[in-house]
């Protein structure tokens, strides 16, 4: 510091390596529609380009309406996030090949957008449709919303450097219903009516002298490594009531293995319009174990009691995930109310591994997940667990992974004798 305020001789210097940065819109094929289940393209052709996909977002623009599509509701409002409840599924292509996808966009953004937001961003991302408690639409049942691409694919979030002259194409595919969107005060038929959906993606316009440098290194044929964290969704639709349960799930090779698991149960919300489906409940979880090999991740039990205000480990893990995740101080976008009202997520952190796993394939033989349901009423309810894993690495196009089994075991005293169940997800 005493170096930097006495160098009076410190020359001014300028970068002017870009020399322009423009936004441009690419709207999807004149033949695209936006219905329910319809799958839409967006493609950028032109291949001798810049791109900065990481700045890039989605517009969308559209009505909440009755059924007739005549006027506007007077009891339906749209959830937080509810412009991603729109989409089962998101893939992102480069020159013909998959670089990341998400399904199920809504739950899979909403549950990664609770760790990861902070209060400072609250009015940024008003405007991508992330509000709690307000209205995202006027009077008419109009909205306007801007997602940011980082905020739904990880490659969008991690990879912040251009892409050279390659073809980009983005692939969405509408929700069967718009149920999960919106939630309602008293019975009312209507639907979501999407009116414009377009890509706005930067273009980067480089000095001669950088130019020149890309075009050189381009020529070598050099490989261009693109790490980033990506996020994949596991859903048990209903879970069952017995004390044990086993879950098939997948093994990941050395290069893309787990860093961080979130689980989240909903209690009878999903396609209920009378339900909120971007808010989780705690469903009274008394302790969470994940084993990879013979790793235990958290070391120790949580020992929670929800009933009695137990909840401050649990709320410890969430607040963490910020400082190793993005290597700042946390600043949690959720009060302690507020994530057990509606944001009850569990994070396990297990970023760091044990070296012996680097010689073979992270086998996810086993996670035991103790759940008072017996004792709670809200669990004797219909039930479904999300089970969102981040898995780091680089992504490829193959498919090198092996279906293992995950253990699911409730807690009670007067328990039956187990029972065995077989599960294959609908998000393999």
């Amino acid at each position: 510091m005493e170096e930097e305020t006495l160098n009076i001789r410190t020359p001014i210097t300028f970068d002017e390596s870009i020399a322009h940065c423009e936004t441009h819109a690419h709207q999807p094929y004149a033949s695209s529609t936006f219905n329910n289940s319809d799958e839409i393209r967006i493609s950028v052709q032109h291949q001798d380009l810049c791109l900065l996909p990481s700045r890039s977002s989605l517009h969308v623009y559209g009505k909440l309406v009755k059924e007739d599509g005549s006027t506007a509701v007077t009891n339906t409002t749209l959830v937080n996030n509810g412009i991603c409840h729109l989409f089962d599924e998101i893939r992102y292509e480069m020159n013909g090949i998959e670089i990341d996808r998400n399904k199920n966009v809504g739950l899979t953004s909403l549950m990664k957008g609770y760790l990861s937001l902070t209060p400072g961003q609250r009015s940024v991302m008003d405007n991508a449709g992330w509000v709690q408690g307000d209205k995202l639409t006027d009077a008419a049942g109009y909205f306007d919303v801007s997602v940011p691409l980082s905020m739904i694919l990880g490659f969008a979030e991690d990879y912040r450097k251009i892409v050279v002259n390659a073809k980009h194409e983005l692939i969405l595919t509408r929700a069967k219903s718009d149920v999960n969107t919106i939630v309602q005060t008293a019975p009312e038929e209507c639907k979501v009516l999407i009116q414009k959906l377009e890509w706005l993606i930067p273009y980067v316009k480089v000095s001669d002298r950088r130019k020149i440098e890309l075009l050189k290194f381009i020529e070598k044929d050099a490989p261009i490594p693109m790490s980033f964290r990506t996020w994949e969704l596991y859903e048990y639709p209903l879970l069952p009531t017995t004390s044990k349960h086993v879950w098939t799930v997948k093994t990941s090779s050395q290069l893309e293995k787990p860093r961080y698991v979130l689980l989240g149960f909903q209690t009878g919300k999903k396609n209920n319009k009378n339900k909120n489906a971007s808010h989780f409940d705690h469903c009274n979880v008394r302790d969470v174990k994940l084993f990879l090999n013979s790793q235990c991740y958290p070391y120790g039990n949580l020992n929670l009691d929800i009933d009695r205000n137990q909840l401050a480990l649990l709320y410890e893990m969430y607040v963490n995930f910020q400082a190793t995740y993005y290597g700042k101080e946390p600043e949690p976008i959720l009060r302690k109310n507020d994530f057990l009202a509606y944001g009850s997520l569990i994070v396990i952190d297990c970023s760091k591994q044990n070296e012996s796993l680097k010689f073979g394939p992270v086998d996810w033989w086993g996670k035991k997940i103790s759940i008072k349901t017996l004792r709670s009423s809200q669990c004797k309810q219909s039930v479904t667990m999300e089970f969102i894993v981040d898995v780091q690495g680089f992504k490829k196009p193959s498919d090198e992974f092996v279906l293992k089994e995950l253990s699911v075991i409730g807690v009670g005293s007067d328990f039956s004798e187990p029972a065995t169940f077989l599960f294959q997800p609908p998000c393999p």
